[in-house]
C-alpha cells in the first residue's frame, strides 16, 4: 500500500534533472532512486560505454524493462523521487506529480561536457545520439511521445535561470500542491512512510 507522495522527474540529459530530484528529496524527506544511475551501473557491468549501453538496450527490451519495473516498485511504495529520462511517461500512472525540466540543446552540451570532461562537439553528438535512442525505445516499447510535454504538472526550461531560481520555482510548485494535498506529503516529511533508499 502506498504510504506517501511519489514524483518522477524527467527531463532531457543536461537539463539539470539530477539536481532538481535530488533537490526535492532533501527538502521534503523523500527516498531518491535514479534510473541514469542504474543505466550507467548496467553499462559499468557489461564493460561497455553509455552509448553502447544504449544501443544494447535499442535491441534489448528487457534492460529498460528491468530498470522501469524498480522504479515502478518504488513509485508505487510512495515517499519517493524517481528521476529518469523516460521515468515521467512510464509512471505516469504510478506517480502523482511529474515535473518535466529542459533547456536549450547548446546550453545542455555545454554543462554534459564541464559535467563528464568532454569537449562540446563529443557531448553534443552523444546527447543528440541519446535523445534519439530514448525516443525511439519509448515510442516501440511504451508506446509514449517524449516530445509530449503535456503530462507534466511542472514543465520549466531551466536556462536562463540558474540552479537556485529553479530550486525556488520548483519549491513554491510542490509547496503549493502540498498545502492542497498534505496526506500525500505528511507520512514521508513525518517518517511515517516507506523510506525508499537510493539505488
Amino acid at each position: 500500500m502506498k504510504k506517501g507522495v511519489s514524483i518522477a522527474v524527467s527531463g532531457t540529459p543536461g537539463s539539470g534533472k539530477t539536481t532538481y530530484a535530488r533537490f526535492i528529496a532533501e527538502r521534503y524527506g523523500l527516498g531518491y532512486v535514479s534510473n541514469g544511475m542504474l543505466f550507467r551501473e548496467m553499462a559499468r557491468e557489461r564493460g561497455v560505454s553509455l552509448l553502447e549501453m544504449h544501443r544494447l538496450a535499442e535491441k534489448d527490451r528487457s534492460i529498460d524493462l528491468e530498470i522501469d519495473e524498480r522504479a515502478r516498485r518504488a513509485a508505487e511504495k510512495g515517499c519517493v523521487v524517481v528521476e529518469g529520462h523516460l521515468a515521467a511517461w512510464v509512471l505516469r500512472d504510478a506517480v502523482d506529480i511529474v515535473i518535466l525540466v529542459d533547456a536549450p540543446l547548446k546550453v545542455r552540451a555545454e554543462r554534459v561536457a564541464r559535467r563528464d570532461g568532454k569537449d562540446i562537439e563529443e557531448a553534443l553528438r552523444e546527447i543528440i545520439e541519446r535523445e534519439k535512442s530514448n525516443a525511439e525505445r519509448a515510442k516501440r516499447y511504451y508506446g509514449v511521445d517524449t516530445s509530449d510535454y503535456r503530462i507534466a504538472d511542472l514543465y520549466i526550461r531551466s536556462y536562463p535561470l540558474g540552479p537556485e531560481e529553479v530550486k525556488r520555482v520548483i519549491g513554491a510548485f510542490l509547496d503549493a500542491y502540498r498545502a492542497s494535498r498534505p496526506e500525500l506529503f505528511d507520512p514521508c516529511i513525518s517518517g511515517e512512510g516507506l523510506k525508499n533508499e537510493a539505488i
